[in-house]
């Protein structure tokens, strides 16, 4: 399966709602399989993947109405974990993004969608890390 590396944290975050009934079925069915307890084979790929196909802002291969916006979610995604374009098991993945990603990153990673302060990225990915504040001087 095909997976843009931000959509590692969209599959995480998912929680019913999305630009069309077509893209909401589609996310149903590609999230109910990523969550299964069956490992997960997925090809990181910056393009378009299973998710885009349905997504009303994809104008064709590699090509998104939005294409600068997830062009720079997919790097900072691949930047952070040193991912590559190659085979992954989902699964090891996003148990490997929860273990790295601080709030800082999320937020970073995430700056500019539109889904994030509606989503449950932070409550799925973060748990219950916080956002670290800045050292009052002496």
């Amino acid at each position: 399966m095909d997976l843009r590396p931000h959509h590692l944290l969209c599959t995480q975050g998912y929680s019913g709602k999305g630009y069309s009934d077509k893209f909401v079925e589609n996310m149903n069915r590609v999230t109910e399989k990523l969550r299964g307890s069956e490992p997960v084979m997925v090809h990181l790929t910056c393009s378009t993947d299973v998710l885009c196909a349905d997504c009303p802002n994809m104008l064709g291969t590699d090509l998104c109405s939005t294409n600068e916006k997830v062009k720079r979610y997919d790097w900072k995604v691949m930047k952070y974990f040193q991912l590559e374009e190659k085979d992954y098991i989902y699964q090891e993945l996003v148990e490997r993004i929860r273990e790295e990603m601080t709030p800082e990153m999320l937020a970073d990673i995430c700056d500019g969608c539109s889904w994030y302060p509606v989503s449950a990225c932070r409550e799925k990915i973060l748990g219950k890390k916080k956002r670290r504040t800045p050292q009052q001087p002496d």
